[in-house]
């Protein structure tokens, strides 16, 4: 119980260290530099000398790049800051180890996979995040087509 204890007090630490973490990134040469919190969360944005000579996709391009790059790198120092509880928890007996016939929840539990970063309408994102949601087999198809009047739902209105 004693070991418990010491390891709550140890995350619960970590994750007060963990909210103090920020990371940052620069792109174009410094033109643009962003900071991100500790939940990836764009907290600053700064423009530098030049910036103006940056086109509006440029500029847009240098503002994401530089928004991943920092969240990556708070991500990567997250993960270091939490490595020593990983250890612990991997030392430390399974309930399966101490429970006869109980099942290895660990091996139950699914892989956390990491978001798309794609623009939204990208194929990729579609093809990752495809998913049949319900189904249904008992429905009618409703054929979608255009109307070939315009009428209050033209975009020309």
């Amino acid at each position: 119980m004693d070991e418990v204890q010491s390891q709550l007090r140890t995350i619960a630490q970590l994750q007060h260290q963990r909210l103090a973490l920020i990371g940052k990134a620069s792109e174009r040469g410094g033109r643009v530099t962003v900071t991100v919190n500790a939940d990836g969360v764009l907290i600053d944005l700064k423009f530098g000398r030049g910036v103006e000579d940056l086109e509006y996709a440029e500029l847009a391009r240098a503002i994401l790049k530089a928004t991943q790059d920092a969240t990556a790198d708070v991500t990567r120092r997250t993960e270091e800051l939490m490595a020593p509880i990983q250890q612990d928890r991997a030392r430390l007996p399974k309930l399966s180890d101490l429970v006869e016939g109980m099942p290895d929840i660990s091996s139950m539990m699914p892989t956390v996979e990491r978001a798309p970063r794609s623009k939204p309408d990208a194929p990729d994102r579609a093809a990752a995040l495809d998913d049949p949601g319900m189904i249904f087999d008992n429905v009618e198809t409703v054929d979608r087509a255009k109307p070939t009047k315009p009428g209050v739902t033209d975009s020309g209105w």
